[in-house]
């Protein structure tokens, strides 16, 4: 990842990518192990796709931990004490109004390691999430989206 990027969360989002990278040092790492292992105590390796797999999933295993070493080393939390009230940063709760449909949505800003649609927390890297920083009640604004364009108006901001 090697970016110069300040990474803003929450103390809990923090706390859950320690216990992750936990986890996975402590863990995965032997499970992966002891599957390496047994793959190469059953002989020629140069024919032993339980070995090749076990050996690709270590990888993959490795960049992971790799990442949320590099993300924590950045990460900042956001005292929400100190986040201005009257505009969307991130921690806000954000009630749009679908300006083409009527619809009203609550979104949460959040990192992009604490984004999870299902609980309407959407990231500020994600378009629509870069689209409603900065915003005040009563702005609207027009969000590019893979389906399209969708107008918003902010209808209400709070934490």
């Amino acid at each position: 990842m090697a970016d110069d990027d300040t990474v803003y969360m929450t103390e809990e989002g923090l706390e859950e990518l320690k216990e992750e990278l936990h986890r996975l040092r402590t863990e995965e790492r032997s499970r992966i192990a002891d599957e390496i292992a047994e793959a190469r105590a059953k002989g020629d390796l140069s024919e032993n796709a339980e070995y090749d797999a076990a050996k690709e999933e270590q990888g993959k295993l490795e960049a992971r931990i790799a990442e949320i070493e590099d993300t924590i080393a950045r990460a900042r939390i956001v005292d929400e004490s100190n986040v201005d009230d009257s505009k969307a940063y991130i921690l806000s709760d954000v009630t749009v109004e679908n300006l083409d449909t009527g619809d009203e949505q609550t979104f949460t800003l959040v990192s992009e390691q604490e984004a999870d649609v299902s609980e309407r927390k959407i990231s500020v890297e994600s378009p629509i999430g870069e689209a409603l920083l900065g915003q005040e009640e009563g702005n609207e604004v027009a969000i590019d989206v893979p389906a399209g364009t969708v107008n918003f108006r902010v209808v209400d901001i709070s934490r």
